[in-house]
């Protein structure tokens, strides 16, 4: 598991399905104020590779791959090399909201979770428990049960 600065540092993840659910649930709502934030799960790349080795049966370790200053240094270079002005993501802008994410940027609090109960948040365990069972169906060319 790759990480920018501290291994340790929250970052939030949540799955497009579980944001279109709150959209829809938003748009139905009368009372909705101005500003909403959201976030499915909370998890640090130290969790992510312990979650991941515990859903594949594979050891999974985190690689720190360098500092914020340094991936701040590449995204100006990518920024040069690369600017992108013909597409709608380049590379740059994905480096960058990486680089929010370690630095807790990113981080939208408080989180409006709650605000809508009847809704259920897909947790990173959960996530990469379908993504391993799906990957592994694949491989063996069985279809899923249930």
């Amino acid at each position: 598991m790759l990480h920018w600065g501290s291994v340790d540092q929250p970052l939030d993840f949540t799955t497009k399905d579980d944001v279109a659910a709150y959209v829809a649930a938003v748009a139905m709502d009368a009372q909705t104020p101005r500003v909403l934030r959201i976030a499915g799960d909370t998890r640090s790349a130290r969790e992510l590779a312990a979650i991941l080795t515990e859903v594949t049966g594979e050891r999974y370790r985190t690689l720190r791959v360098g500092g914020i200053g340094m991936l701040s240094a590449m995204i100006r270079v990518c920024k040069v090399v690369a600017p992108g002005h013909d597409v709608v993501f380049p590379p740059w802008q994905g480096m960058q909201y990486l680089r929010d994410m370690f630095t807790a940027d990113a981080r939208l609090t408080p989180l409006d979770n709650v605000r809508y109960p009847a809704l259920r948040w897909t947790s990173v365990r959960a996530l990469f428990a379908s993504r391993a069972q799906e990957s592994e169906t694949a491989s063996t060319g069985s279809r899923p049960r249930g």
